[in-house]
């Protein structure tokens, strides 16, 4: 069973204090007064929940301490509808949560802020003391990091099981990576924008561009992610590292293909989003160096006898032994099986090597006799030294893609299911 790691929360949802927090030159607080946001009054009515001016303001500061006053004052409009997205989301989720009696401890709320004030490099009692010299409450930052550590886990509770990671798209995948390993590598941020109504697209394109414009004036790409960003990887500016060509989905690779570093693409339709990429860098492709082997070894006495010890290790290509888990096939009684991890060919007794250099993922090696035992390996997984991601690691990387396409899709369906009523509307001034 996959399961997408829900650690370091308070990074991937709570932006503005990872890894440092930034004052504003300015009083953030003062800022959004010139916004033209009302200091008190109904904002939005989502469900029984309402959502007031106030709790607004307050993201509003979040997001604009986090950029250290670097958003500009003409994108103030835009900052208060990502501000009113996200308060509509969040008590989307804890609703939908609190349906499915999904509670979230007080514990594992302290226990993420803590983990977000040692990001900062705070103590937990500074972090608050931050947040209340700008005006923030505590309970509002309770209040989303509760929602940020629900609904990942209803999302995996409800839908692990539906998706399915076939061999065919790992393979495939493997497949185009390896065929572009003598490619360049790039290193790549990237802004992804949910299209949650196709009816929307060009809206949905048009707010990309403008984006793309708050970068020409200035605005680091970093800030745009972090606070516009519906991405994982907006915690982290944006950042997914160095990209192999073949990696991403073929109208990505494509795009960042003929980038010179320091560009950045338009938005790009992609899998239900627009995306925005960044190239920063590109470096030649890793010489390819040793390959390593991760080998299921089994090893039967010569007691059993040639016959039931070949029997034995037949069943290795079936048994679960790759997992390094008990496995789920008795190998029997005088067979040992051991999980072999990043071996390499000179690791390997030199008896045996031969057998197993040319082996690729699949294979298994011929019986060998040696040591009072019949000897064996089955190759569960082979890095032919291009730095390429493991199986499993290539895996969880596209179940966790597919996963959070579910999650967004689940968030729209029960949006639409449910009361929304947005009583703030309208452009905001900036001098308001």
């Amino acid at each position: 069973m996959r399961i997408l790691e829900v650690s370091s929360i308070a990074c991937g949802f709570f932006l503005t204090f990872c890894p440092t927090i930034v004052q504003a030159q300015e009083s953030s607080d003062s800022v959004i007064s010139r916004s033209g946001v009302p200091i008190e009054s109904v904002a939005a009515i989502v469900g029984e929940s309402v959502i007031s001016t106030f709790d607004v303001r307050q993201r509003m500061q979040l997001m604009l301490i986090s950029s250290g006053g670097k958003i500009p004052a003409e994108a103030l409009p835009q900052l208060q509808q990502q501000a009113m997205r996200d308060l509509v989301e969040e008590r989307l989720k804890l609703q939908e949560a609190a349906k499915f009696e999904l509670e979230v401890s007080d514990e594992e709320i302290n226990e993420e802020i803590g983990l977000m004030a040692a990001q900062s490099n705070l103590t937990v009692d500074q972090l608050i003391a931050t947040l209340e010299n700008e005006g923030i409450s505590a309970n509002s930052l309770k209040e989303q990091v509760k929602a940020g550590i629900a609904w990942p886990l209803l999302v995996q509770g409800r839908f692990r099981d539906r998706v399915r990671v076939s061999d065919d798209e790992v393979e495939d995948t493997l497949t185009r990576m390896k065929a572009d390993a003598s490619k360049e590598q790039y290193l790549v941020s990237e802004v992804c924008i949910p299209v949650d109504n196709p009816a929307q697209a060009q809206q949905y394109y048009q707010g990309g561009l403008q984006l793309i414009e708050q970068m020409r004036q200035g605005v680091p790409f970093t800030v745009v992610a972090q606070q516009f960003s519906a991405c994982t990887t907006a915690a982290v500016g944006g950042d997914l590292g160095w990209v192999r060509a073949g990696e991403l989905p073929p109208e990505l690779d494509e795009a960042i293909r003929n980038l010179p570093p320091g560009s950045v693409t338009n938005p790009i339709p992609s899998e239900g989003a627009f995306m925005i990429l960044a190239v920063r860098d590109k470096r030649e492709a890793v010489v390819a160096g040793e390959p390593t082997f991760t080998l299921a070894y089994a090893a039967a006495s010569e007691t059993i006898g040639e016959n039931a010890a070949r029997l034995a290790i037949d069943k290795l290509s079936t048994a679960d032994a790759c997992s390094g888990r008990p496995l789920r096939i008795d190998m029997g009684e005088g067979v040992g099986v051991t999980l072999l991890e990043n071996m390499t060919v000179d690791s390997i007794d030199p008896r045996f090597n031969p057998f197993i250099e040319d082996l690729n993922r699949g294979d298994t090696s011929a019986v060998i006799k040696a040591d009072g035992a019949y000897h064996a390996a089955y190759v569960c997984d082979k890095d032919e030294g291009l730095g390429l991601p493991s199986r499993d690691a290539l895996e969880n990387r596209i179940y966790g893609r597919q996963l959070s396409r579910i999650g967004q899709q689940y968030l729209r369906d029960v949006e639409r299911q449910s009361m929304v009523d947005i009583r703030l509307r309208g452009s905001l001034a900036p001098g308001g």
